[in-house]
C-alpha cells in the first residue's frame, strides 16, 4: 500500500521506518510477499517449460523411430541379392504402384515392370509383415509389463507365443477346417494363447508371487508347449514339417501378401483398443487400490488388456512363428526416452519394435551370408542379455 506508506512517512511527519517499528514490519512483509509471488511465477514457468520439453522429447523419439523405420525399409530392399535397384528408386516404384498400379511393360518398359515386380511382389511383403509383427509384439510387451507390473513380462517370456504356436501347429497337423484355413490358424492360436495368459492372471492375483517366479512359471509353460509342438512332428506330413520348424524359431521367410491383411487388421484394432484404454492402464500400473479408488475395475480392465494381447500375439504367431524378446527390448528402450505414460509409450514401442524387427531380419541375412539366421535367432541374441540383466537386478517385489 504505497499511499499509506507515504502518508505515514511524510504527511503527518512520522519518522521513517526504524528497526523494530511497525512500518518496517509492513515493509518486510510486503517484500517477502513480492519475492514469494515472483518465485511462484518463475516456478510455474519452469514447470511448464519442463513439461513442454518432455513432450517434445517424446514426440521427437517417436518421429525419429518412424524415420528410421522408413529409411531402413528402403535400404534393406536394395541390399538383397539378385536384382539390383537403386535406393531412391525403391520409393519411386512403391509410389507409382500405389498411384498407377502395376506398370504395363509395353507402355512403361520392361525395366519399370521388373522393378515393380521385384520390389512390390518379392521384397516388400517381407518388410511389411516384419513391420506389422514388430509393431504388434512391442505393443503386447508394453501392455503386459504395465498391467502385470512386471518388467520381464512379454508374450514370449510368459509363454503366450508358444501357446499360440502350438495352436497354429495343431491346426495344420490335424487339418482343422472350421472357418477356413487362415481363420482356423488364428482361432486355435488364440485359444491356446489364453492358457498361459489366464495362468499369469491367476498367479498375479491369488498367489502373490514375485515377478521372477511368475516369469519362471511362464517359461515352464513355454517349454511344455514347445515340447508339444515338437511332438506333433511325429504325425506331421513332410510338407508341414518346414512350417512347424518356422513357427518354433520365428521366421519371415516365405511370407506372402496374402498373410498381411489378417495380421495388419488384428494388430491395428488391438492397438487402437489399447490406446483408448491407455489412461486407465496408467492408473492400473500404480496398483489395484489406486484404480479402485478412481472407480476402475482393475480385474475387468486387466482381462480386456490381456485378451487383446493374446489376440494380437496369435495373429502374428500364426504367420511368422514365435519371435522372442521384441516385446521385452522395445518397451525398455522406449521407456528411457518417453517414460512410462502409456499414451506415449505404446506408440513409441510400436514404431521402435517395427524398426527393430526389420533391422534384426536384415542382420540375420547378412552377418553370416550366404547362410541365413532366422529373425527369431537374432532377436534372441539381442534380448537374451537384457533378460538376464533384468533377472539379476530384479528384487522380490514386482516392478510398478
Amino acid at each position: 500500500m504505497p499511499g499509506l506508506r507515504e502518508w505515514l512517512n511524510s504527511d503527518i511527519g512520522a519518522p521513517k521506518s526504524s528497526p523494530g517499528s511497525k512500518l518496517e514490519v509492513i515493509e518486510q512483509n510486503d517484500s517477502l510477499y513480492s519475492e514469494w509471488d515472483d518465485g511462484d511465477d518463475e516456478g510455474s514457468k519452469s514447470l511448464d517449460a519442463q513439461y513442454h520439453i518432455g513432450i517434445v522429447r517424446k514426440l521427437t523419439f517417436i518421429i525419429v523411430c518412424i524415420i528410421l523405420m522408413f529409411f531402413s525399409a528402403g535400404f534393406i530392399i536394395t541390399q538383397q541379392d539378385g536384382y539390383a535397384i537403386e535406393y531412391w528408386d525403391v520409393y519411386r516404384v512403391v509410389w507409382n504402384h500405389i498411384i498407377n498400379g502395376t506398370p504395363n511393360p509395353d507402355v512403361d518398359g520392361w525395366k519399370a515392370y521388373f522393378d515393380d515386380h521385384v520390389v512390390c511382389n518379392l521384397r516388400l511383403p517381407r518388410i511389411a509383415i516384419g513391420l506389422a509383427a514388430g509393431f504388434g509384439l512391442a505393443v503386447a510387451g508394453a501392455v503386459m509389463q504395465s498391467t502385470m507390473k512386471n518388467p520381464m513380462a512379454d508374450s514370449y517370456t510368459t509363454g503366450v507365443s508358444s501357446g499360440a504356436a502350438f495352436g497354429a501347429a495343431l491346426a495344420i497337423v490335424l487339418n482343422v477346417t472350421i472357418i477356413g484355413h487362415d481363420g482356423d490358424l488364428l482361432l486355435l492360436a488364440f485359444l491356446f494363447s489364453l492358457v498361459p495368459t489366464m495362468l499369469m492372471m491367476f498367479l498375479s492375483r491369488y498367489k502373490r508371487m514375485s515377478a521372477t517366479t511368475m516369469i519362471l512359471t511362464g517359461m515352464a509353460v513355454m517349454y511344455i508347449f514347445s515340447a508339444c509342438t515338437t511332438a506333433l512332428k511325429l504325425w506331421a506330413e513332410p510338407d508341414a514339417l518346414s512350417s512347424l520348424y518356422r513357427w518354433q524359431v520365428g521366421s519371415l521367410n516365405n511370407v506372402l501378401w496374402s498373410d498381411f491383411p489378417m495380421m495388419f487388421i488384428v494388430t491395428t484394432i488391438g492397438t487402437i483398443v489399447i490406446m483408448i484404454l491407455s489412461n486407465r492402464i496408467n492408473i492400473l500400473s500404480s496398483g489395484d487400490e489406486s484404480a479402485k479408488t478412481l472407480g476402475i475395475d482393475a480385474n475387468h480392465l486387466r482381462i480386456i488388456c490381456l485378451l487383446t494381447v493374446s489376440l494380437v500375439t496369435a495373429s502374428i504367431v500364426s504367420y511368422v512363428g514365435t519371435i522372442g524378446f521384441v516385446g521385452l527390448v522395445a518397451p525398455h528402450i522406449a521407456r528411457i526416452f518417453v517414460g512410462s505414460n502409456n499414451r506415449y509409450l505404446i506408440p513409441a514401442c510400436a514404431v521402435f519394435g517395427a524398426a527393430l524387427m526389420i533391422i534384426s531380419d536384415f542382420l540375420g541375412r547378412t552377418i553370416l551370408s550366404p547362410a541365413v539366421l532366422e529373425v527369431g535367432v537374432v532377436t534372441a541374441f539381442i534380448g537374451g542379455p537384457m533378460f538376464l540383466w533384468l533377472i539379476f537386478r530384479q528384487r522380490k517385489e514386482a516392478w510398478a
